[in-house]
């Protein structure tokens, strides 16, 4: 077995000892891990970190009261709730590479924050519960991996409770998410009966063990075999669950294809693992399956060209913007993919938009809300650059050619409430908290053109419980959130300029600008936004907005 290095914690982290230490990009995997809420994503996440040194006891995700607390959920409202609200990133090694976890929101209200995560992703892990199959928001995240072909890594979940047939799961992976599935392991058995899981590759039984939920236990040592049908095993498994196991394992290598490395970082197969992340059954094998399979960092869409990770000039963008992770500092940090070159820590780039040079003096990797100072970093490395608003998402920083990075929008809220100050002499604090939550992708925020009050837009409730919590408990402000006499909001280009300012006198009550000054019509209902369409044909009405512009009318 294989040492694992454990992730670094100290104040300053030099190249030697760093998790990043290795001086190529091919020795990155840098993934993200989806699914529907409660399917086991944190547990998983919490259980990679584990088997990768980089933590010595997993949380106990379903603990009651003060002791539930996932390293990867820091918020209060997170933990109070026992849900991820927002991204976290996590680095650690294992088996000399340096794998890079961004632990993406599970809950749906947060599908903003998700897709901007999954473009700094490299693939993604899809975690399923053996008892409830794919659900809605497990295919709603597998169509945006789609939107840009990220390899997906299929986790099948609490194989050690009551759950569906195996084979019916593999079915519907197939059938839903039109993925081709290749089992690389098979349960033998499933709740108060599961054994265990063949490793179909290497023909060898992973045996499971009934342990607590605290330790590394739950799998023992993987035990190799002359076959599925060797007698030694038909002995340790008995005679109706090794038959059965015999059958099924059969069944498998002839309806599934082999498995083909080209095909899955296309994003056309997934290979499948079956386990239990609160028990750490399964978890090791998954973690060896990244490591001979998953994809290092990749070339990244770009204009005027897309930029590859050899280059050598060094490349990167803004994917996540978090303000007070140290409510003592009150700090504000702009999460960077490198996407090329040897970052070193004091270098200089450029930031595109504004042409301003940055010196990057203190960049940090990340462990959760724990950090440390990195002195070099490579692609596919997710950095941390604090700065004072100077950076926002989907900004481009180059250490040389003007590039953009593409593809990172924003998208229109499907919830729109208007916000009301207590205390009207705490307006500019009630800017400054709205404007942060924004830029970190919690609320969007929209300035009436008539009207003093604010509008926030969101895409789920729950974005405005976590607005009021933060508002109030970072920023020392009350407020209220009221219902707003509209659905939904589109942003307004056209060509002729004189037409915007016609659109805008005419229905300036149902106007606002964005934080980036840009004009938003805020429609009462689909019927409003359809009439208003007919109305003025030479005005577009966009349902996301690209960083550099609007990008998709609808």
């Amino acid at each position: 077995m294989s040492e694992r290095p454990a992730a670094v914690m100290s104040q300053t982290v030099t190249p030697a000892e760093s998790p990043a230490a290795p001086a190529k990009a091919g020795n990155r995997r840098t993934f993200a891990i989806i699914s529907h809420p409660d399917a086991g994503k944190t547990t998983l996440t919490e259980k990679l970190l584990l088997m990768g040194g980089a933590i010595h006891l997993a949380g106990e995700v379903k603990a009651r009261g003060e002791r539930r607390r996932a390293r990867s959920d820091w918020m209060a409202i997170e933990q109070k709730r026992g849900i991820s609200v927002t991204t976290s990133v996590m680095t650690f090694g294992y088996r000399d590479l340096v794998f890079n976890l961004l632990d993406t929101p599970g809950h749906e209200d947060f599908s903003e924050d998700t897709y901007r995560t999954l473009t700094a992703v490299d693939s993604a892990v899809m975690v399923i519960d053996a008892a409830k199959g794919i659900e809605a928001q497990t295919r709603k995240l597998l169509e945006v991996c789609r939107l840009r072909d990220v390899p997906i890594t299929t986790f099948i979940n609490k194989m050690d409770r009551e759950g569906r047939d195996p084979f019916e799961l593999v079915d519907e992976i197939a059938e839903t998410l039109a993925l081709d599935p290749v089992p690389l392991t098979w349960p033998a058995g499933m709740g108060g009966d599961f054994a265990g899981c063949y490793d179909l590759l290497g023909d060898r039984f992973l045996p499971f063990v009934a342990t607590g939920t605290g330790g590394a236990g739950g799998e023992g040592e993987p035990l190799a075999y002359g076959g599925v049908e060797d007698p030694e095993l038909a002995e340790r498994l008995g005679a109706e669950r090794h038959d059965a196991l015999v059958e099924a394992v059969g069944l498998a290598r002839e309806a599934c294809p082999p498995f083909d490395r080209q095909s899955y970082n296309e994003g056309h197969m997934t290979p499948v693992f079956f386990g239990s992340a609160l028990r750490g059954f399964g978890v090791r094998t998954l973690l060896d399956g990244l490591v001979e399979s998953a994809p290092p960092p990749r070339s990244q869409p770009a204009e005027p060209r897309a930029v590859a990770p050899d280059e050598k000039q060094v490349t990167g963008f803004v994917f996540k913007v978090q303000a007070n992770m140290d409510k003592n500092h009150r700090d504000r940090i702009a999460f960077v993919r490198l996407c090329s070159g040897r970052f070193k820590r004091g270098m200089k780039l450029k930031q595109i938009d504004t042409g301003k040079t940055l010196g990057v003096n203190n960049p940090i990797f990340f462990f959760a809300q724990d950090r440390a100072l990195a002195e070099e970093a490579y692609p596919g490395d997710i950095i941390g650059v604090p700065n004072h608003g100077t950076l926002r998402v989907g900004d481009t920083l180059s250490e040389g050619e003007a590039l953009r990075f593409t593809g990172i929008p924003n998208f229109a809220p499907e919830i729109l409430r208007r916000i009301v100050l207590d205390d009207p002499m705490k307006a500019k604090h009630l800017r400054r908290a709205l404007e942060d939550l924004a830029e970190e992708g919690v609320t969007q925020v929209f300035r009436p053109i008539s009207g003093s009050d604010w509008i926030v837009g969101v895409v789920g409730q729950l974005q405005l419980d976590v607005l009021a919590t933060r508002v109030t408990g970072e920023y020392g402000v009350k407020l209220r959130v009221e219902a707003a006499p509209y659905a939904t909001a589109r942003w307004v280009t056209a060509k002729s300029p004189a037409e915007l300012k016609r659109f805008t006198d005419k229905v300036g009550s149902q106007c606002a600008e964005d934080r980036d000054g840009s004009l938003v019509f805020l429609a009462r209902n689909a019927w409003d936004l359809g009439r208003m369409r007919d109305d003025w044909p030479e005005l577009q009405f966009h349902a996301t907005k690209e960083r550099h512009g609007a990008a998709e009318a609808a």
